[in-house]
């Protein structure tokens, strides 16, 4: 489907998030995409591939529970995020720190280590073309380099706050990489909060640039709610438990307490790459946007503001979910909310061209429920997006957009994923309960499964509150510590909190691939053990 060309819109679906009684296969129709579906339980150090039935038709074993994506390469070995247990530095949601490719035996035959003082790998990566892999990272600033870029000192009281940057890396040996491409979001910031200071600007003037100051406005996560999170195999870094053993052990970001979620300032959960734009695609929770960036550049030039095939050295091409976030809008205008997973759909599929988006839906005016988002970005043939001055990025609203018909039966609030499979059909990873379904464009659930391989609910202990960044609000007062009553309730409209009570901790997946039986990396894998095809898969006309 050509961009700019809109589906007809879906009928919503009619089952509700599964049951944590009810695991393995519960769906599969003749009208479901045939192939394999690879996941990674956020608990387990073994990754899995699973037929139609449900099966397992491989496992990959690891020493490393998954931080937190994992990609079947064209032949057979797996790339794959882990958790580097020696990280002592940072500690967060998504947090990663190593990435390894595994032969379909289980030998490790590369390995990336990029979890130090000041940085550290978390969430996604993305093989290119070429072989390098893209991967999103933390990197460490000071409080004296964050109020010296313009950060309100008003809003921050931590020691230090974690920006993201992109680096492609070069696998060398089979323990080492180049990097040999790297983006900052610290080079691309702006504020109105202190004319004297750099990146000062009109933040409404600037949509290629971040704003510094830009207030979630949402609650600091509860003792509770880390406990929640750190349960279901998502949070890492020291535990309130083990902070409160000496202030030796204690990281400088934080104060009393578990990891410093305020400091992870981004939290870009998804990073995706589209080579004939040569662009790479963002989900960045905490803004509840989607970004581009422009990957033709050299390192100098994706630092500045000119520069690469657009001309706009690394600031940002475009951005969706939440014109707020750069003066174009209000709270009324916010699309996303604590959104993850970010894709572009593939040439030769319904919707070539288009971004698919997990809209978590943490926040909402109207209700935490979760959906799935397909938009058609305003892109001409060179590449560009069109953007009118003083207005948001279009489209106004999603093309085709996927909910429960009881908007509450479907609810993730973190992780999660979704893909667009080459006949039409959606595949949808709700995280937390570890549900995998697939539907069709009118909304008709044809598989459904739940994760039966659970690991270990309490492999990481309990969790505690935060201990740093932004300042925690006053009894009564606003979030962002300024005057007034505060933005939102329980997760703000800007979604950063997640509230209530989640599913039982054991089964939740960071996002599910299917994998079609033709896919080159199942073929080297399976050969002649593969499934045959269903006449479903023929895309529809």
């Amino acid at each position: 489907m050509p961009p700019g060309q809109h589906p007809a819109a879906p009928r919503p679906g009619r089952r509700p998030e599964a049951s944590s009684a009810k695991k393995g296969l519960i769906v599969n129709s003749a009208a479901a995409f045939t192939g394999y579906t690879l996941f990674a339980p956020l608990n387990s150090t073994t990754t899995y591939l699973i037929d139609m039935k449900g099966n397992v038709t491989h496992s990959w074993p690891s020493k490393y529970t998954p931080g937190q994506a994992v990609h079947l390469l064209d032949d057979g070995s797996l790339l794959r995020c882990g958790r580097e247990p020696n990280n002592q530095h940072f500690g967060g949601g998504g947090i990663g720190g190593r990435v390894q490719r595994i032969a379909p035996n289980g030998k490790v035959q590369w390995q990336f280590v990029y979890a130090d003082r000041n940085h550290c790998l978390h969430h996604d990566i993305e093989p290119l073309p070429n072989g390098n892999v893209l991967m999103i990272a933390w990197e460490k600033k000071t409080r004296a380099e964050a109020i010296a870029a313009g950060l309100d000192d008003g809003q921050f009281f931590g020691e230090e706050i974690w920006p993201d940057c992109i680096i492609e890396v070069k696998p060398q040996g089979t323990t080492g990489g180049q990097i040999v491409w790297e983006w900052h979001v610290w080079n691309h910031l702006v504020q109105d909060f202190d004319e004297d200071l750099p990146n000062y600007g009109v933040v409404a003037e600037h949509p290629e640039l971040v704003d510094l100051n830009y207030s979630r406005r949402a609650p600091v996560e509860s003792s509770e709610e880390l406990r929640r999170l750190r349960a279901l195999g998502y949070i890492g870094g020291r535990s309130e438990e083990e902070n409160e053993a000496g202030p030796g052990n204690r990281r400088p970001g934080g104060g009393p307490g578990g990891p410093d979620m305020m400091a992870d300032w981004c939290h870009t959960n998804a990073v995706a790459y589209n080579a004939e734009l040569d662009q790479i695609a963002l989900s960045v929770h905490s803004f509840n946007e989607i970004w581009i960036i422009d990957h033709s550049t050299t390192t100098k030039e994706a630092a500045g503001h000119r520069g690469g095939r657009y001309g706009r050295g690394g600031d940002l091409l475009y951005r969706w979910g939440n014109p707020r976030a750069y003066g174009a809008g209000g709270a009324g205008d916010q699309q996303f909310f604590s959104q993850h997973d970010v894709r572009w759909i593939p040439e030769g599929t319904p919707g070539a061209g288009h971004l698919l988006v997990f809209n978590n839906g943490g926040g909402r005016p109207d209700g935490q429920y979760s959906s799935v988002v397909e938009i058609v970005p305003p892109v001409d043939s060179s590449g560009r997006y069109k953007l009118k001055k003083g207005q948001a990025f279009g489209p106004e609203k999603p093309c085709w957009e996927y909910a429960a018909t009881n908007k509450q039966d479907f609810f993730s609030r973190a992780v999660s994923g979704v893909q667009r499979l080459a006949n039409g059909n959606t595949l949808i990873c709700s995280g937390e309960p570890g549900r995998l379904f697939e539907v069709t464009a009118d909304g008709k659930i044809v598989w459904e499964y739940v994760n039966e391989h659970a690991g270990n609910p309490g492999m990481f202990g309990p969790g505690g509150p935060p201990g740093g960044g932004r300042r925690p609000p006053p009894p009564g007062g606003r979030p962002d510590g300024r005057r007034g009553p505060p933005d939102g309730g329980p997760g703000g409209p800007s979604g950063r909190g997640f509230g209530g009570p989640g599913p039982p901790a054991g089964s939740s997946v960071f996002r599910a691939t299917r994998l079609a039986l033709d896919d080159a990396g199942v073929k080297k894998l399976l050969g002649n053990k593969r499934s045959k095809r269903k006449p479903s898969n023929r895309k529809r006309s």
